[in-house]
């Protein structure tokens, strides 16, 4: 509600000070608040119809423009990961003896059985031996001591040699044994190797084998096959000679396969014989 004083007010109290103060007083009493001139007052517009101060005026002139939005950043792209086994072929290549080769190998970071192995696996008997063994992968015996062949399959193996007189302890070359498998650290479970971890580690088994240089190589069981022949089905390979990385080859099977099936054992006797009269030959 809004008062008005104007020289119409009765006595003419405009020129009256303390007479306008109690008209005042008296209109407030009522419920004005809001003094009115003769002509209404459209306040909303007051707002836009203000002057700008001249301080604000400045402050418009001073403040800086907006600064332009950066276009967003181009997303990275992501690091495409190395071949591991293109990585693999690197390390194996750049290994000279059979120390440097186990070296590369247990620094080499792309194969995550390593995570979990608590050896690695390297190779067991004499790198000078005629003949070399390929088995697959170590199980938990060979995984604790750290070498190929230790366990119930190992011992059998041992038996196998020396019924052909051979064996891995021998310092006699003629007779000595070199022993390495496909992976050199344990698969979980004792599972067997995956293709994918085959090819990753065939380069370092390639350049084992040439540093090696064996006269004749034993593959047992699949995953050597797969490594070496790129082939499986052991008991249609067992007992042929092929060759593979430069070498004969002679697939049997594997002595943990005759521990399960003792039947085959005739087989691999007679593989076993193949193999005499073949290094008699050479």
């Amino acid at each position: 509600m809004g008062f008005a004083v104007s020289e119409d007010w009765p006595g003419n109290w405009a020129g009256d000070w303390h007479a306008a103060l109690a008209a005042l007083a008296w209109q407030v009493d009522l419920g004005a608040v809001d003094p009115v001139g003769e002509a209404p007052v459209d306040r909303y517009a007051l707002a836009d119809a203000a002057p700008q101060s001249a301080a604000a005026a400045g402050q418009a002139r001073a403040a800086p423009a907006p600064a332009p939005r950066e276009a967003a950043a181009a997303p990275r792209p992501a690091e495409a990961r190395p071949d591991p086994v293109e990585a693999a072929r690197a390390a194996a290549m750049s290994a000279q003896s059979l120390d440097d080769l186990r070296e590369a190998m247990a620094a080499f970071p792309h194969c995550d059985l390593r995570q979990g192995a608590r050896n690695t696996v390297f190779s067991d008997g004499s790198p000078r031996a005629r003949l070399m063994i390929i088995g697959e992968a170590p199980g938990r015996e060979e995984d604790l001591e750290g070498r190929p062949f230790v366990g119930r399959a190992g011992q059998l193996l041992d038996r196998m040699l020396a019924a052909i007189g051979l064996d891995r302890a021998s310092p006699d070359a003629e007779r000595a044994v070199y022993i390495t498998n496909v992976l050199p650290w344990r698969p979980p479970g004792n599972r067997e190797p995956e293709p994918a971890e085959i090819a990753m580690m065939r380069p370092f088994l390639q350049r084992h084998v040439d540093l090696a240089d064996p006269e004749a190589i034993v593959l047992m069981g699949n995953a050597a096959c797969a490594a070496v022949l790129e082939k499986r089905g052991i008991l249609r390979l067992r007992g042929q000679w092929a060759e593979g990385f430069g070498r004969p080859v002679l697939p049997m099977t594997h002595p943990a396969f005759l521990l399960r099936q003792p039947h085959a054992k005739r087989e691999a006797w007679a593989d076993l014989l193949s193999l005499k009269a073949r290094l008699a030959k050479a």
